[in-house]
């Protein structure tokens, strides 16, 4: 057999969450911060626009392996519309399909009173063409560029609240708490239609990704200046150190779940796949797992009365790994 791949970067492992800036995509993001923190492995968690700012989690290493939580996590934004004008994307990166006056003497309260009666609670939404979503194995926005055309199904999404917070005539600002797979474009378009004049986005932002807070996030450059005054050629690891202080610890996405601890014995079984018999929690209960030391070893779910692992990392990366900040 031929030598195993060495992996290219260090093994530092943990969550970022992103400030990303407007006008670059949500892969060119985590580019920049594998780049930075020199990183063997990298993801993001729920890709935004290129229009779009606010919170991008970077899961850094082992944390990539409970990225799907936060994919699966509620999310909060902040959109701004323009009235009048639909475009084919149903954002301001678009190009213009339809212009129609905005209704004389539209009122906030008009407004109001479709948001409750038309996005609140469970509905139905049919995602934009130039969304992620894939087709064929295609993502729709590809297709949308080159023209091509499919069926896009409904698919039901939950709106937890939204909220009208600004009106100006031929613009309005939402904030909008949602469930996964909510997409604000395809609110703005259905809103447009329903007022008669069309609307597409020309602002979007995402401030909270399930647990995580607006307040927490931090852009590039706030993270380049922690670094700045370092020299790399002499203080490469008071920069690393700086760096990954910064960090949220690789369970972060977790950290909802209750905690089950384990001995020795029974933390060597479960790295080794095999069941434990578990009478203390209630079946179908997810845990995160830790040593008896506070060692993090990952995600089981009691089924059968037997704790099954879920999503184990490797402790021996996790034990090159600096301490993380909280």
């Amino acid at each position: 057999m031929g030598a195993q791949r060495k992996r290219r970067g260090r093994p530092v492992n943990g969550v970022l969450l992103l400030h990303k800036a407007g006008g670059i995509s949500s892969n060119a993001a985590l580019q920049q911060i594998k780049r930075l923190y020199q990183a063997q492995k990298a993801g993001h968690t729920g890709a935004l626009d290129p229009l779009a700012t606010g919170m991008l989690p970077i899961c850094l290493g082992e944390a990539t392996k409970f990225s799907q939580y936060l994919l699966d996590a509620d999310k909060v934004y902040q959109t701004t519309a323009k009235l009048g004008v639909r475009t084919d994307s149903s954002d301001a990166d678009g190009q213009v399909v339809e212009e129609k006056p905005v209704p004389e003497n539209l009122t906030a309260a008009q407004i109001e009173a479709l948001l409750v009666e038309h996005f609140s609670g469970e509905i139905e939404q049919v995602p934009s063409m130039f969304s992620a979503l894939k087709f064929q194995g295609q993502p729709l926005y590809k297709l949308a560029r080159k023209g091509i055309q499919v069926e896009v199904k409904p698919r039901r999404v939950t709106i937890h609240s939204i909220r009208l917070t600004g009106f100006r005539g031929d613009e309005l600002d939402l904030e909008v708490h949602c469930s996964k797979g909510t997409y604000i474009r395809s609110i703005v378009e259905d809103l447009g239609l329903l007022l008669g004049c069309g609307a597409h986005v020309t602002r979007l932002h995402r401030l909270d990704v399930g647990a995580y807070r607006a307040e927490q996030m931090l852009t590039l450059a706030e993270i380049e200046e922690k670094i700045a005054d370092f020299d790399p050629e002499t203080e490469l690891e008071s920069i690393q150190n700086t760096l990954d202080a910064l960090l949220l610890p690789p369970w972060a996405a977790v950290s909802a779940l209750p905690e089950f601890s384990l001995d020795a014995q029974q933390s060597l079984l479960m790295q080794q796949g095999q069941s434990l018999l578990c009478e203390e929690l209630p079946e179908l209960t997810q845990v995160r797992l830790f040593t008896t030391d506070g060692q993090f070893l990952g995600v089981a779910m009691v089924e059968q009365g037997r704790l099954k692992p879920q999503r184990l990392i490797s402790t021996t990366d996790l034990q090159n790994t600096p301490e993380h900040g909280l």
